[in-house]
């Protein structure tokens, strides 16, 4: 960048940001089209005459997001810087995920809800707010933590309380062996109105899991062979919509030996907006496959995450 075209940069950003100028004044004074005005601001901050700061709880490493955004051409990549204090971590990604699921909330009208201690964390910094024609519901099984705050149907009743809204649960387990159990639960009354509701879900809000949640709940661990079958677990990397996939992104169990009581995984990837929340480090690599896999529309970060897997491509 020779100096001219620098100072010309600065100029631009001068006049844009501090002199509060509008476009088509700058575009007079300069004697330049709309479009390389705002060629030359974006130039002025990638190249770091131009370094905006944000005074938030929170802070968000912006070099990370558009490397991240710009490998996976996924644009919507959210990276929370890591606090001084590592206490304060899930603290602050969990009020910056509240804050950017409600503002997206307020666009939908079909909320489907995974479980965890990620979402119960993110529901608790959600602050309450009037909706119409809103709904909450599973769209897959319990995980059967019922002892626990993650489990899903304590989810979807502390998002409904935040709005006033309703919400439907799906009381069964996540997995079934029984095809023909599950089949027939699927035309069971206590189930059809959520799935009924689920197959209409225009957002969803999951975190990431990986095969340690699963052997955490020992009905799983003791039958993971016939959970997964033909699946070869060492490639697994995470879990996402109770379905394990590798670290590019391919989900690894067929459909006829699904065995996820739970709306289709078509349905699922096909819902119009689709945001994970991931902040434990040991999770890199579900991450990583997810982003490869392009399973969400939206992620959220942690910065030890992102530099894990930045280091890792």
């Amino acid at each position: 960048m020779d100096s001219q075209h620098q100072q010309l940069l600065g100029n631009l950003a001068q006049d844009y940001y501090l002199s509060k100028m509008a476009i088509s004044d700058i575009s007079k004074k300069y004697n330049l089209s709309r479009y390389l005005i705002m060629k030359y601001l974006d130039e002025a901050f990638s190249s770091g005459i131009v370094d905006i700061n944000i005074h938030t709880e929170y802070d968000r490493n912006a070099h990370l997001e558009h490397q991240l955004s710009k490998t996976f051409n996924i644009k919507n990549i959210y990276v929370i810087k890591d606090p001084d204090n590592p206490l304060d971590r899930d603290k602050i990604i969990a009020n910056f995920a509240a804050t950017q699921i409600q503002s997206l909330i307020n666009e939908h009208m079909v909320i489907g809800l995974s479980w965890g201690e990620t979402i119960f964390t993110v529901l608790d910094h959600f602050s309450r707010q009037p909706a119409q024609d809103l709904v909450f519901t599973q769209f897959m099984g319990e995980n059967m933590k019922y002892k626990s705050s993650a489990a899903s149907m304590r989810m979807v009743q502390k998002a409904a309380a935040k709005y006033d809204s309703p919400y439907y649960t799906i009381p069964g387990p996540l997995y079934i062996l029984n095809d023909n159990a599950r089949n027939a639960l699927y035309q069971e009354p206590a189930f059809t109105e959520a799935f009924k509701t689920a197959n209409n879900m225009d957002m969803v809000v999951c975190g990431l899991g990986t095969l340690q949640s699963i052997d955490s709940i020992p009905a799983w661990h003791d039958n993971k062979a016939k959970l997964f079958a033909n699946v070869n677990l060492n490639q697994v990397a995470g879990m996402a919509f109770g379905r394990p996939y590798d670290i590019n992104g391919n989900f690894l169990i067929h459909p006829t030996y699904d065995k996820t009581l739970s709306i289709s995984l078509n349905k699922i990837l096909n819902v119009p907006k689709r945001i994970a929340i991931v902040q434990r480090k040991s999770k890199y690599q579900a991450a990583l496959g997810a982003l490869r896999g392009n399973l969400f529309t939206d992620i959220i970060l942690t910065e030890s995450i992102a530099l894990r897997i930045a280091k890792e491509l």
